[in-house]
């Protein structure tokens, strides 16, 4: 069975972001699923929650006094920041229903994000700790003591006519922690929504690799599997 393996950025945040739309559509109409993981750009991508929030225009003003791009996501919650290292995991899989499934795509991922990080060192669960950022129950953390303790991933689901688009966000580096928490603190001030920002969490706090390269292979791979990759080169 053949896969699209998307490779690459776009050169600017819009333009990136119409990669992925284009991706989900592709494969409603063709049938063949695609994988892309890669580091976006410098970006704070705001949920359409926060946009109906009061304090939404201060939250923006936030982000660009920080040096990212203020943008506006059509999957997931609240929030969630891209340093450039950061990574981001789109899975686009076609279906017939767009009813069902849902759920069983969410542990997928899940499952496959957990197993590759704890293949690497990685000390990983499924959950968060009370009030990380783009709260959800799909999200992966490290572990401290047996309970979730500093948020690693988020998982969200945008689905269409012919295929679904599963995304997650993932903290890789150390030093995007504290980044992190720098851009996402008056974010949520300013929005007005409960965030601790020593939830934010790593592969790397959490015992895994540091290097944002190594994991986003061994995720390609592992959301791969052993199908066949047609290659789609983006940028330069």
């Amino acid at each position: 069975m053949e896969v699209r393996v998307y490779a690459g950025r776009a050169d600017d945040v819009f333009a990136d972001r119409a990669v992925t739309a284009d991706m989900l559509t592709d494969t409603a109409e063709s049938g063949v699923p695609a994988v892309r993981v890669w580091q976006p750009h410098r970006q704070v991508a705001f949920g359409r929650r926060d946009s109906h929030t009061e304090g939404h225009d201060d939250a923006k003003a936030a982000v660009d006094e920080r040096g990212y791009h203020a943008i506006e996501r059509r999957v997931g919650g609240r929030a969630v920041a891209y340093t450039g290292q950061t990574l981001s995991i789109a899975h686009a899989v076609p279906i017939d229903d767009i009813r069902s499934g849902m759920c069983d795509r969410y542990r997928e991922v899940s499952k496959t994000l957990i197993d590759v990080l704890s293949e690497r060192g990685a000390d990983v669960t499924r959950g968060e700790p009370a009030d990380a950022y783009c709260s959800g129950s799909h999200s992966v953390s490290g572990l401290d003591g047996g309970e979730p303790s500093g948020k690693i991933a988020g998982v969200a689901q945008r689905v269409q006519s012919g295929a679904a688009l599963v995304a997650a966000c993932l903290t890789v580096a150390e030093t995007d922690v504290d980044a992190i928490r720098s851009v996402l603190g008056p974010v949520y001030r300013a929005l007005g929504v409960p965030f601790d920002p020593s939830t934010v969490g790593s592969v790397a706090t959490a015992g895994g690799p540091d290097d944002p390269a190594v994991v986003r292979q061994a995720l390609e791979d592992a959301l791969v599997d052993d199908r066949d990759r047609t290659i789609v080169t983006i940028g330069d």
